[in-house]
């Protein structure tokens, strides 16, 4: 075998040589590289639910309290219901529900009251459109007010109050 066989031959195994270590720091770079996303995405995780965790009981102790009043009749159904829908809609449930099932005198209150005008809105009606709407909201009320004090019952015991709010007490 000639010289120049045996050096190309050498040159061309150096090379080879040379390439794979340079894909082997590749390789490690990369797989260092996923596991550096792999964890930045779990602790991004665990933030979320975290956070998800924190608004939650925000949003469950204030569920609880409008319940509360309006179980102890301190708050009237179609304001509570309209407040606790909107509140639950909001709410991150772990398992996907069906409110419309579970609370369904809550929701046939919202239905009712969810387009009636409120605050600064009323005072574009006639007092005689005022009261045609109030009437039809007392009516309601008095149509549902079994259905909604059962939800309230249930949502007082799913929905947890924060420390410390489960003893304000209502006059």
């Amino acid at each position: 075998m000639s010289t120049a066989i045996i050096l190309a031959l050498f040159l061309g195994a150096a090379i080879i040589a040379g390439l794979a270590f340079y894909a082997g720091q590749l390789l490690y770079k990369l797989n260092a590289q996923k596991k550096l996303i792999a964890k930045t995405q779990a602790e991004q995780k665990q933030k979320l639910e975290k956070s998800r965790l924190k608004r939650n009981a925000k949003l469950a102790d204030s569920i609880h309290l409008i319940a509360r009043a309006m179980n102890e009749e301190q708050c009237e159904f179609s304001e509570g219901c309209l407040r606790i829908w909107v509140l639950m809609s909001q709410y991150s449930f772990e398992n996907e529900q069906d409110l419309t099932v579970k609370y369904p005198g809550i929701y046939k209150m919202y239905q009712v009251v969810k387009e009636m005008p409120t605050h600064d809105a009323r005072k574009k009606y006639s007092k005689k459109e005022i009261f045609k709407l109030d009437k039809a909201r007392w009516q309601a009320e008095e149509t549902l007010k079994d259905e909604v004090k059962a939800d309230c019952a249930k949502i007082i015991i799913e929905f947890k109050a924060a420390p410390g709010s489960d003893k304000v007490v209502f006059n």
